[in-house]
This record gives C-alpha cells, sequence and structure tokens, in this order.
C-alpha cells in the first residue's frame, strides 16, 4: 500500500488482489453487503473483525473462520462515537493493527419529506453520516500514529447523487454527504498514505430493500431503471470492495465508484 507523496512501485502479478497479512474492520457484518464484504475479504487472505450491533454476525464469523482467516465481532453501536472508538482500540489489541476499514453500518426510513421528524433525522444521521466519520477517523488516528498506510472504504449509494419519490429523503442527505466527506478525507489523509474511497451500489437483495421488492409495481419500474433490469446482490459488490482494499487501486482516492447495473448511466 502506498505512502503520501511517494510514488509505488506495483508488481503486476496474481497476487496482485492479494490480501494477506492485512486486518480489515466491517461494520454492519451480519448480512447483506457488509456480510458479504467481510467474507470477500478473508476469502483473499485478510482477518476481519466485525463491529455491528446484530448477534448474528456470529454467523459470518464462523464462516470466515471456516475459511482459515482470524475473525472477531465486537458489539458495537457505530452511532455512538465511545463504542466506534473502543471497538477500533479492542481490534488493535486483539490484531496488532488495523489496514482496511469498510464502512458499511447504514440504516433507512421511508416517509414523505413533509412528515419527517427530527428524531427521525437525527437516528438516521447518527449512525450513516456522524458513525461513518467518527469510525473513519478512529481508524485513520491508528494508522497515523502507526505510520502506516492504509484503506477506507465507505459504503454510499446511487442515491449520493440522484434523487428519488419514495421518500428516503434523509437517506439521501446522508449518502450526498458520504460522497463529498469521502473526498475531504481523500484530500487530507493522503499525505499519510491513507486512500478513502466509496462504493455506490444500485439497488442490491438486501433486508433494506425488502419492502420494494414485495411491491410489483414499484420493484418493476425500480428494476427497469437499471440497465441491467435487475436488482444486484451483496457478492457483486464485492470485486469492487476488494479491488479497493489491495494493491490493484494504489493510485486511486477520493472516488465514488457506482456498482448500480447502470441505474446512473442514463
Amino acid at each position: 500500500m502506498g505512502g503520501g507523496g511517494v510514488s509505488v512501485p506495483v508488481r503486476i502479478t496474481r497476487d496482485l488482489f492479494g490480501l494477506d497479512g492485512k486486518v480489515a474492520i466491517v461494520t454492519g457484518g451480519s448480512r447483506g453487503i457488509g456480510k458479504a464484504a467481510a467474507k470477500g475479504l478473508a476469502v483473499f487472505g485478510a482477518d476481519v473483525a466485525i463491529l455491528g450491533r446484530s448477534p448474528k454476525t456470529e454467523e459470518t464469523v464462523s464462516e470466515i473462520q471456516a475459511l482459515g482467516r482470524r475473525a472477531i465481532f465486537i458489539p458495537t453501536d457505530v452511532g455512538d462515537v465511545d463504542q466506534a472508538r473502543s471497538g477500533v482500540e479492542r481490534v488493535v489489541r486483539e490484531f496488532g493493527t488495523v489496514d482496511i476499514l469498510v464502512n458499511n453500518a447504514g440504516i433507512a426510513s421511508v416517509a414523505p419529506a413533509e412528515e419527517v421528524t427530527p428524531e427521525e433525522w437525527d437516528s438516521i444521521m447518527a449512525v450513516n453520516l456522524r458513525g461513518m466519520f467518527f469510525m473513519a477517523q478512529a481508524v485513520a488516528k491508528v494508522l497515523i500514529s502507526q505510520r502506516k498506510p492504509g484503506r477506507i472504504i465507505n459504503i454510499g449509494s446511487i442515491y449520493g447523487i440522484v434523487g428519488s419519490e419514495i421518500g428516503a429523503s434523509i437517506y439521501h442527505a446522508t449518502k450526498g454527504g458520504i460522497v463529498n466527506l469521502t473526498r475531504a478525507l481523500a484530500c487530507e489523509w493522503a499525505r499519510y498514505g491513507i486512500l478513502v474511497n466509496c462504493i455506490g451500489p444500485g439497488f442490491i437483495v438486501t433486508d433494506m430493500t425488502q419492502g420494494v421488492r414485495e411491491d410489483p409495481g414499484l420493484k418493476r419500474a425500480i428494476e427497469n431503471r437499471h440497465a441491467l433490469k435487475r436488482f444486484g446482490t451483496p457478492e457483486e459488490i464485492v470485486g469492487a470492495v476488494v479491488f479497493l482494499a489491495s494493491d490493484a487501486s494504489t493510485f486511486v482516492t477520493g472516488e465514488n465508484l457506482f456498482v448500480d447495473g447502470g441505474y446512473t448511466a442514463w
């Protein structure tokens, strides 16, 4: 992984995407994109710590351990800054370091903008944007103190750059914030060799999109907005995660990589 202001020789080999010896943190890894990302990083060689609120995450940990990698679950509400910081500190105690953060934890609600309450606004902002920032900050502090480069991968959304009529205004606001936060952190932390990027998934088959998929008319309309005319799967996000975590992306920072089946191509 590259250092700030220094050219990095990269050998073009089959190991370009290898993550052997790296330690990754994935937030919200009990299901969906988080679970797929955690397992994908392990397949490519990383040890993984999953920070989240669901006890179901233990299943993901067991699956990673079955791959021969070290894995732990640290119960964490990333919307609570103290918990986020203590979670990262425990990872460092357990593994000695951290190299990669996949900032995946997120929540959503659907309500007409004119009916959104301050409580709804605050709860979604606390996890999706505030929590993401302070997780990134905690990991960056470790990397800076250890004088080592690293990767921060924020999971955004197509809704970070487009609007919709489904009543997800707060979610749009958080995801738009993530896009520009990614750019800002990439510029600030480049001098430390910390590469910060964002992935913008389209509609993925997860618990979060279940309500949409259960409405035949809405499901069909949203499928048709994707050039590929379908929802994606969590596993289809893994390639982008591994790419941004590996030496295949040493000259990539501040980017918003869409994995959206062509949703934003129109």
